[in-house]
Formats: structure tokens, sequence, C-alpha cells
């Protein structure tokens, strides 16, 4: 199943792509309207994981989220390759989550905290719950939908099963 590793590529490329977009056009903590008010692109820095979880740890979590990142990748890796050829949607799954890892472990390497720049607030949270308002990346989108059709597959193979 290696043939999925082009998806995974993509989602570096662009990922990467759009990071580097967001570092030269977008001032750090300064949100630009895109769909006013529920879409903003904002250059935020995350030093830790999922909603800035360990930002605050001294530094040392930049290197272990990044072992961590690439023990993971590995993991992934050899799963992908180990898949029948009917697995597609698991295989596009998992190439989805490697793909978004390795694109935020490669910030994490080079700057030492993942660039962020999309914020969508969602109606129904209050924004007092968050300050600043979460931003996420392409990696992360990624890593999401690739989850989220993890839990699908697995749901449907559970009841193809019974």
């Amino acid at each position: 199943m290696a043939r999925w590793l082009w998806l995974s590529a993509l989602v570096i490329l662009v990922d990467q792509l759009t990071k580097g977009l967001a570092l030269a056009w977008l001032e750090p903590h300064s949100p630009v309207p895109v769909l006013a008010p529920v879409f903003n692109l904002t250059l935020l820095f995350n030093e830790g994981a999922a909603f800035s979880f360990l930002a605050d740890a001294g530094g040392t979590q930049r290197w272990l989220l990044a072992v961590f990142a690439l023990a993971m990748s590995g993991a992934l890796l050899v799963w992908l390759l180990r898949l029948r050829r009917d697995e597609r949607w698991l295989a596009a799954a998992i190439a989805l989550v490697l793909g978004g890892a390795i694109g935020n472990l490669i910030d994490r390497v080079l700057y030492g905290h993942v660039v962020d720049f999309i914020q969508i607030y969602l109606p129904f949270i209050p924004l007092r719950l968050f300050n600043p308002w979460p931003a996420f990346n392409v990696a992360d989108s990624a890593i999401s939908i690739g989850v989220t059709i993890l839990l699908v597959t697995s749901l449907r193979g559970e009841r193809q099963r019974a």
C-alpha cells in the first residue's frame, strides 16, 4: 500500500506551503477576517500539543512531542505498508494522519513550535472558554479527517463482522 504515500506527501507539501505563506503575509496575533465573524486567518505559534497542551512545559515539550510524532509516524508507516489492497479507506486515513504528523513535526524541529493560522469560531462554544481562540493548520485538518475516517471505518467494520 506504499502507493498511498503520495497522499501523505501532498499533505506535507500543502501544509508547508500554506504555513510559509502565513508566515510571510500575516502578523502574529492579528486576525484577518475572511468570513466574519466565523473564519479568520490568524498567525499563532503553538509550542504544545492540541489546544496548546504542554505549551508551558519550559521547552522540553518540543523534543518530547517531536520524538512522539516521529515514533507515531513510523508506526503509521508500518501499518500502512501492511494493509491489503482492498483497504482503501483505511489506507487513505492513515496516509492523511501520517502526512499531518510529519507536517507538524517539521515545524517543531525547524521552529520549535507549530505554525497555526486558521481560526474558525463555533457559535455554540462560548468565546470565553478559549483565550485566544485556538487556530489550526492544514496538517491538523488532515489528522482530524484521517482520524474521523479511521473511526468510521472501524465502526463499520465492527458492524459488518457482527
